[in-house]
């Protein structure tokens, strides 16, 4: 349990706060040696399309950052060290009536106090066929959608999120739910939101990274603060991911206008030091930083293979 301040105000530690991502990772790969500072998108407006029927006659898309599971691709199981052999460049579809073995070994998710054994935190499927199941929504649209995770702002907006849009206008969807897992995932998924948006479909974002989804300035944002990867829920925990789940939709029905933001009232655990962990440069070491940066560049070789393969 988190200690009362000296005052007893029972106030808690100033760091049980949401974890700034983009000064966290800047820093950590100034660290590193990257030197120019990654720009991250930033909007001060969103666009807003209500919900144009009732949510039990809706059809709901999901919209993911993970990736199908290839045995050819390098170790992607759960602790698998970050992974750019795994890492997918163009948007892809799959039949929601299938079940689907996705990943995030490709990504940069929380990997010290997160253990990606349960797809349903960042893939919550089942949940959304559990909900139309039960009438909560109308139906699961026939395909769901993953989107690259690209640090190019300009591929995302000008290639990937249009090509989302052209397919869930194919398959008619009235709304989407996107569940990101990395920093650049958040910002990813909230651009798409956007165009989405923009273009006549209501989405809202399930989230961790609440700076980045909040400085691209979304329509409807579902904040959990729990480590990365965990956006659709806490692991082997349904109890968690159907409230998380059904909260984003409530989200999505009711959010007043843009840029509304509702956070969670799950808490990870009591303690919060997990919160000081991910890439944390001050707490490293001059020869981790030094290694850091080698497997950071031996990744970059290979993703750029696959980027021109």
């Amino acid at each position: 349990m988190a200690a009362a301040s000296d005052d007893q105000t029972g106030f808690a530690p100033d760091d049980d706060a949401p974890i700034g991502y983009m000064k966290r990772t800047r820093d950590y790969y100034a660290a590193i040696g990257y030197t120019t500072p990654y720009r991250w998108a930033h909007y001060t407006s969103a666009p807003f399309q209500p919900l144009t029927k009732p949510l039990n006659q809706s059809r709901i898309a999901l919209i993911t950052t993970a990736a199908p599971f290839d045995p050819a691709r390098g170790d992607q199981g759960p602790g698998a060290k970050y992974n750019g052999g795994a890492k997918f460049y163009s948007v892809y579809d799959g039949d929601t009536s299938q079940q689907h073995d996705l990943r995030i070994s490709h990504i940069a998710y929380d990997r010290i106090h997160t253990t990606a054994t349960d797809n349903g935190t960042w893939f919550p499927l089942a949940q959304l066929k559990r909900l139309a199941a039960a009438g909560m929504i109308g139906e699961v649209a026939p395909r769901f959608f993953g989107a690259p995770t690209n640090r190019s702002h300009r591929v995302t907006i000008e290639t990937d999120a249009p090509e989302i849009l052209k397919r869930c206008r194919a398959d008619n969807v009235d709304a989407a739910v996107l569940v990101p897992n990395c920093p650049v995932c958040h910002q990813t998924v909230s651009l798409v939101a956007r165009h989405l948006e923009a273009n006549g479909i209501p989405t809202v974002v399930m989230g961790c990274a609440k700076d980045i989804v909040e400085h691209a300035a979304v329509p409807r944002f579902l904040f959990s603060d729990f480590p990365l990867g965990n956006s659709a829920g806490k692991p082997h925990d349904e109890a968690s991911q159907a409230i998380t789940l059904e909260l984003a939709l409530r989200v999505l029905e009711t959010a007043p206008g843009p840029q509304t933001t509702v956070q969670s009232p799950l808490r990870w655990s009591e303690d919060a030091s997990w919160k000081r962990d991910y890439s944390n440069a001050d707490a490293l070491s001059a020869e981790e930083l030094a290694r850091l940066r080698r497997e950071f560049d031996a990744q970059k070789e290979i993703a750029k293979g696959l980027r021109v393969a």
